[in-house]
């Protein structure tokens, strides 16, 4: 119809672009010739969006079988729309849990390996990446080849944390961990500032595989980084119920939220209740898995809480064995620029991921909401700099307003990456709206034949949006 808005479609920030996506069980023909797969929608920016100028993507959720499973080796094969949360009470009742988790259930296989995600358990674990074995992917010219660490390695490990930028996956085989019982054994504990947080994840990495903690970042002065640190392990059949957990059954955020619901003082209000909350002395308990794993899980919607311009998250990995105090920098520096959010969370990193552009390196990883505001560029450019002077990289998977001059100034590995993409995707077919906005790619453009053009020179600015729901 004439004058009709255009299909809108938007991550999990519900930041809308131009664009739709169309769901199919067929991968390997939905697939050929497309640009980009996208899977649950939950990465917060542009990354599982179609680039300017395409207007359809396939959607991989209903490829979903389970193809091959050894119970006693725990070596799994599925197609990549198989969903975290299909996989988890799948399996969970057969003794089996992935290796690595992300705070999320609502994810694709394809998107842990697409974003190679990592969990409360990355000090000991490592990313997602390190336990798949292989990949079957239509690669940008249509071709369908398997990939691993001994078969195509350049394109295997380009793809781990690639944001889908070296071709569709269309199967994931992986290894699950057998676990004792289907309850955790959780340890919370309240923490004063940023320098016992990071001594008590330190101390607690020797003995407890998963270690999280959140931060109240609206603290200052002497209570700057105060918060509460979670730990857990499998719990033995000896401590667990004897009952298996029954799903949680999430709440529902009904409505968008009005701008002023996230003002200062209702943070703050927040933030201080919920510290109060937590013991002040180690207090252990039996917990659901749902729970620990996925806590906002139990919140359907809850993206709508940061209102009608939507949000981003920030997350960043500082060295902070390397430069002590970069965790405590990078908290001043959000309280006096105002980054306000009732969700802040800190995490141990262990070693560097596989992947090429894998997220995690030893260090600190801090990661907070920012409700959408005309100050809100302003803001990331700002820690950027910050993440950058220290040493430290931000995470794709979140992103939604780097700009490509700070990305690349941060990433050393970018040439590696390119160098592969240049093998397999010479004409870059395949692209997305994150890699127009920081990798400047045009698609069907070469990498070294490119020229500024009006999409170029416009890929760090961010579209307003126009509606208040959108899908993702």
């Amino acid at each position: 119809m004439k004058g009709s808005k255009p299909p809108m479609l938007a991550g999990w920030g519900r930041l809308p672009r131009p664009g739709r996506a169309v769901l199919a069980e067929d991968l390997r023909r939905i697939t050929e010739g497309a640009v980009l797969t996208r899977g649950l929608g939950r990465s917060y920016g542009d990354s599982a969006l179609p680039p300017p100028g395409v207007e359809t993507i396939p959607v991989s959720i209903l490829a979903d079988r389970i193809l091959a499973f050894d119970p006693d080796s725990g070596r799994l094969r599925a197609e990549a729309g198989l969903s975290l949360l299909s996989l988890n009470r799948l399996m969970l009742r057969r003794g089996f849990w992935p290796p690595v988790v992300p705070g999320t259930q609502f994810v694709t296989l394809g998107g842990m390996v697409a974003a190679d995600v990592h969990g409360k358990n990355h000090h000991v674990d490592g990313t997602f990446g390190r336990h798949v074995h292989s990949l079957l992917m239509r690669l940008a010219d249509d071709r369908i080849i398997e990939c691993s660490p001994q078969n195509h390695p350049d394109l295997f490990f380009a793809t781990l944390g690639g944001m889908g930028l070296t071709g569709h996956i269309l199967e994931v085989e992986l290894t699950l961990r057998r676990v004792p019982s289907p309850w955790i054994l959780g340890q919370t504990e309240r923490v004063a500032d940023i320098d016992e947080f990071i001594d008590k994840l330190r101390q607690a990495a020797g003995e407890w595989p998963y270690t999280v903690g959140w931060i109240d970042c609206l603290s200052a002065g002497s209570r700057l980084g105060r918060g509460a640190l979670i730990c857990g392990r499998w719990a033995t059949p000896e401590e667990a119920p004897s009952r298996f957990p029954a799903p949680k059954r999430p709440l529902s955020i009904p409505f968008v939220f009005p701008r002023w619901a996230l003002i200062r003082p209702t943070v703050r209000a927040f933030n201080e209740l919920y510290f109060r909350r937590q013991p002040r002395r180690k207090r252990r308990a039996i917990v659901h898995p749902e729970s620990f794993f996925h806590p906002l899980d139990a919140i359907q919607h809850w993206n709508r809480i940061y209102g009608p311009r939507g949000f981003t998250q920030y997350q960043c990995v500082l060295p902070e064995g390397e430069r002590p105090g970069a965790a405590r920098r990078f908290l001043n520096e959000l309280t006096r620029r105002g980054g306000a959010s009732f969700l802040c969370v800190i995490k141990d990193c262990g070693t560097e991921g596989e992947g090429i552009l894998s997220f995690p390196r030893p260090g600190i990883s801090i990661a907070v909401d920012l409700p959408v505001t005309d100050g809100t560029q302003q803001l990331v450019d700002a820690l950027d700099e910050l993440v950058l002077s220290e040493g430290g990289r931000i995470y794709l998977a979140k992103d939604a307003f780097t700009r490509a001059d700070h990305f690349k100034a941060m990433e050393p590995r970018l040439a590696a990456f390119e160098a592969a993409r240049d093998r397999w995707d010479p004409e870059r077919r395949l692209a997305s709206a994150q890699s127009v906005r920081i990798l400047g790619d045009v698609v069907g453009q070469p990498a070294g034949s490119r020229e500024e053009s009006d999409t170029a020179r416009a890929k760090s600015e961010w579209m307003e949006p126009t509606i208040e729901e959108t899908t993702g």
